[in-house]
């Protein structure tokens, strides 16, 4: 999907700092703290989840459009990885259902993870797997408006292997989205990792606490700016939860 035209803008990841805050109050937070949007993720405390039905979607559209935050999308905990037929048909079937709550309560994709290779399974056919499985995908997050979002994650999380399966899933509506590994600085550094998935990134991308200088984030900015990347950069602080939530959130957002 073509990115918005727009600057790029700062939200929250709800994996960890977001966790244990209900829908409404997750969004007053973000509000106070400056926040423009979120990528809710499964599991927590704000409950927007695949079980669902109709009226509640509902309700959780009108949450975000009466915030003014923007719902950028679903954080999955669904893998493509899987050896077993059974495993990986029930992620992909999650992965649908995500892609339609996404789409009901006016998000704009989901993420995925790759995301490991498994002991007796030779490495290209984990590759050839997810990557087929997301271009299988592909059709789908499309019909109903949405990105699949390809997180760099696991023991697949090497931009080289990144690479490789997005070669297969060759579907405009999959993406990736950078996740700042300290595999990024490997081999011949962040530069050429970078450059080497940047042509398939999508509208998001994760960072940590950018008052923590042991990823280059400077050097990350620069090639943004210079690749015009105009999507969301969302924060996800690792961590004790802060006492004070909101003015946690303002200080990333005015690092950034």
């Amino acid at each position: 999907a073509a990115l918005k035209p727009r600057q790029m803008s700062f939200g929250l990841v709800t994996y960890l700092w977001g966790q244990d805050l209900d829908l409404k109050t997750l969004l007053s937070t973000c509000r106070e703290g400056g926040l423009g949007g979120v990528e809710l993720r499964t599991t927590h405390a704000h409950g927007v989840e695949p079980t669902l039905d109709a009226e509640a979607r509902a309700r959780v559209k009108t949450l975000f459009a009466d915030s003014g935050i923007e719902l950028v999308g679903l954080g999955s905990d669904e893998r493509l990885c899987w050896p077993e037929a059974t495993r990986l048909a029930a992620a992909k079937a999650k992965i649908i259902e995500f892609l339609q709550l996404s789409h009901d309560t006016g998000g704009s994709g989901v993420k995925v993870k790759p995301d490991s290779f498994h002991e007796g399974v030779p490495r290209e056919q984990t590759i050839e797997q997810i990557g087929s499985s997301l271009k299988e995908l592909g059709p789908r997050a499309a019909d109903l408006g949405q990105q699949i979002r390809v997180e760099i994650h696991g023991s697949c999380a090497s931009p080289e292997v990144i690479r490789d399966i997005m070669a297969v899933a060759d579907h405009p509506s999959v993406a990736v989205c950078w996740n700042c590994n300290e595999a990024d600085l490997r081999g011949k550094g962040l530069k050429s990792n970078f450059n080497m998935v940047r042509p398939r990134f999508g509208e998001t991308l994760h960072v940590r606490h950018l008052s923590r200088h042991a990823y280059p984030y400077k050097e990350l900015f620069r090639l943004l700016h210079e690749s015009n990347w105009n999507g969301w950069m969302l924060l996800e602080a690792r961590g004790d939860l802060p006492v004070k939530r909101a003015e946690a959130f303002r200080e990333q957002r005015d690092l950034f």
